[in-house]
């Protein structure tokens, strides 16, 4: 789009441009048509493209290539300047590209393009036949001009990689420029500070190569790393578990002129040597078997056109809006998705405690301690909506989580989620169930059809209290969810009376509805609620007032 854009500067501007021809205007303001013949697209193992198309005032056939210096190197006629000043360009961050063309005579081009057609119609090798056939015409063409690109950093690039690095995110940058290029926008984006020693990977060929660059590497302490992707691809050949676990210990590794297979690859092995979670962020076409090969993808809208961010789960159109998405959204989701699946393993575990402590104690009867309208509204109406509220919680504010990122260093350690919150979790269930359905036989007195009526609504009150003490910050909507399934509970004992009972409901059992009305309901319910709940909170009190979570300090 800017090469279109500076020839329009200098007035050779684009006209119209459709699948089978283009107009231009010139300085003079002549309009000049062309019929596209064929068309080459860009792949990433040519690393060029190319279209032929005919003058139609004069009918003069031509070839026109543009591509990647090291591709149109040997295609070109020979010349003394195009790699030093690919160097030159390179070395100020600039994008290179190199732009040839070949005149073709009717007849040349006619026995091209039935050779061409011939190849696409192969049954067999014919991707190979076809880049043969094109190839046989990307010989000693002339060297029309050498361009470079600036491709300057978006907004915020700079501060958003300092935050990722807070974090403890270590971050490798995979690109298909060239050495120097890549080097340039390492240090331009503050990926690689300048006074930072850099390690250049020297180009390798060989096993023995490979092993005396490693040693080398290996000598040095707290530095960037850049290599090729050939020399990566005889890194991965012959040292692939030596070369991950050093470049594992660097601050940045930058990887150049890599194909993008070698980005998915990369990436897999990053996965397979290491513990850690991968995410790869693209904006490009080239991008997203990278993106599709990490445990996260995120892609990027840009002009290179929306390839990445289709293919990828989160799609962002600014580089900076990385930061938010991590450590706020990335952030609390992990926390709440831990919270939530906990909690809804606790609420279904506390009542299969009660029923197995029901059973064992009236001899393992299959009789079950609460009937169907009990069951379904415990796990909807009385308790869904206190414990999916759990989604609006936070422990921090986002502008407190963006300015100390590193809060996320803390999720790495995995004490949200893990074999020992779990077990926890476990013990709590079962000490909570147990004290429930044990005090609901202790207390009850002439009635025994007051157990389900004590242990339920005691069961109800336990879980809406255990909500509100995982709760870090409350919003609006958690009181809500809380009081609104309490009333649901209350409001249905008018009507679900006949499942209050034991064992089958033509036995005839019923709720007594004067006996909840009284005060010997209430106050055993109240001690053992009390005696289930109580102890747990102190037990967070306690560990909030001598080890507190780094979150709390903040807050503080």
């Amino acid at each position: 789009v800017e090469l279109v854009r500076w020839t329009q500067s200098v007035g050779l501007t684009l006209v119209n441009r459709d699948l089978a021809s283009l107009q231009l205007r010139t300085p003079s303001g002549q309009i000049i048509s062309f019929h596209i013949l064929q068309i080459f697209p860009f792949t990433s193992e040519s690393k060029r493209m190319g279209i032929i198309v005919r003058e139609e005032s004069t009918g003069d056939i031509t070839f026109y290539m543009k591509g990647a210096d090291v591709a149109m190197a040997s295609i070109v006629q020979y010349n003394d300047w195009l790699e030093e000043e690919c160097g030159n360009m390179a070395r100020e961050g600039l994008r290179t590209l190199v732009v040839a063309k070949k005149s073709l005579s009717e007849e040349q081009y006619q026995d091209f393009e039935n050779r061409y057609s011939q190849a696409k119609l192969s049954l067999h090798d014919r991707g190979l036949k076809v880049a043969a056939v094109v190839e046989s015409l990307e010989r000693e063409m002339e060297l029309l001009c050498l361009t470079g690109v600036e491709d300057q950093l978006q907004a915020d690039v700079r501060p958003t990689l300092e935050l990722l690095r807070n974090a403890g995110i270590k971050i490798w940058m995979l690109t298909g420029d060239k050495l120097e290029t890549a080097t340039c926008i390492a240090k331009s984006s503050h990926l690689v500070s300048r006074t930072q020693d850099i390690h250049v990977f020297k180009p390798i060929s060989s096993r023995g190569e490979a092993h005396l660059e490693l040693n080398a590497f290996r000598r040095k302490h707290d530095c960037a790393l850049v290599i090729s992707g050939d020399s990566l691809e005889v890194c991965l050949r012959y040292y692939e578990h030596e070369f991950v676990e050093l470049a594992c210990q660097c601050p940045a590794v930058v990887c150049c002129r890599c194909s993008p297979t070698q980005k998915a690859q990369i990436v897999t092995l990053l996965k397979q040597h290491t513990a850690n979670r991968t995410c790869a962020i693209g904006d490009g076409g080239n991008d997203v078997s990278m993106i599709q090969a990490a445990d996260c993808g995120i892609g990027i809208e840009g002009k290179e056109g929306k390839q990445a961010s289709l293919a990828a789960d989160f799609s962002i159109t600014q580089f900076k809006h990385i930061g938010r998405l991590l450590m706020v959204h990335g952030r609390n989701s992990y926390k709440r998705s831990a919270a939530l699946g906990q909690f809804v393993m606790h609420r279904g575990m506390i009542i299969s405690t009660m029923q197995a402590v029901f059973s064992s104690v009236f001899y393992f009867a299959s009789v079950p301690l609460y009937q169907g309208f009990l069951m379904v509204g415990y796990a909807t109406m009385y308790t869904m909506f206190p414990v999916f509220s759990l989604v609006l919680d936070q422990d921090v504010k986002p502008e407190m989580a963006l300015l100390y990122p590193e809060l996320y260093k803390d999720l790495t350690k995995g004490r949200s989620l893990s074999f020992k919150t779990f077990l926890i979790w476990v013990l709590i269930s079962i000490y909570q169930g147990g004290i429930l359905m044990y005090g609901a036989l202790v207390l009850f007195e002439s009635e025994f059809v007051h157990v389900v009526a004590i242990s339920f609504t005691a069961l109800i009150i336990t879980e809406l209290l255990m909500v509100a003490l995982t709760i870090r910050t409350w919003h609006w909507l958690m009181v809500v969810a809380e009081f609104f399934s309490l009333g649901c509970y209350l409001a249905s004992l008018a009507f679900l009376n006949e499942y209050f009972g034991i064992g089958r409901v033509s036995l005839g059992a019923f709720l007594d509805l004067s006996f909840i009305t009284t005060w010997p309901f209430l106050w055993k319910v109240s001690a053992i609620t009390l005696v289930s709940c109580l102890p747990l909170y102190i037990i967070k009190y306690l560990k909030r007032k001598f080890s507190p979570p780094s979150y709390s300090k903040l807050s503080s």
